[in-house]
C-alpha cells in the first residue's frame, strides 16, 4: 500500500500573482525604493528588488492601485540575493484592509 506525503504550508492566506499590474512604495531601513510585487496575499507580499535587506527588517508600504490607497506595516521574512523580499504584513489600517482585500479579490479573477 503506497502512502500519500502530505504538505503543509506555513502560510494561512493563499497569494495571488500579480502579473506585472502592482507596485509598491516602500521604506525600509531608512531608504526608499519603488518595486514590482511579484505575489501578494492577505498575510504579505514579495517585492522584486536587486538591493537588499535583513531578514527581520521593518518597511512601511504604500500601494496606489484602482481600489485606492493602501498602507501597511511588514516585516522582512526572506532574502533571495538577486530577486527580492518577502515580507509579511504587521499592520494594515482598518480603513485600507477593505482596499487590500478587493484588489487581492481581482487579482485572482483577472486573466
Amino acid at each position: 500500500m503506497l502512502q500519500q506525503a502530505v504538505f503543509h504550508s506555513r502560510r494561512f492566506t493563499s497569494r495571488v500573482e500579480t502579473h506585472d499590474l502592482v507596485w509598491v512604495d516602500w521604506r525600509c531601513i531608512g531608504r526608499e525604493d519603488i518595486s514590482r510585487v511579484r505575489n501578494l496575499s492577505l498575510g504579505g507580499l514579495f517585492v522584486e528588488t536587486p538591493k537588499p535587506r535583513g531578514v527581520g527588517s521593518t518597511a512601511k508600504l504604500e500601494f496606489l492601485v484602482q481600489e485606492g490607497q493602501i498602507r501597511a506595516d511588514a516585516i522582512v521574512r526572506r532574502a533571495e540575493p538577486g530577486r527580492g523580499l518577502a515580507m509579511k504584513f504587521t499592520a494594515v489600517s482598518e480603513e485600507d484592509r477593505p482596499r487590500l482585500e478587493a484588489l487581492i479579490s481581482r487579482l485572482r479573477y483577472s486573466p
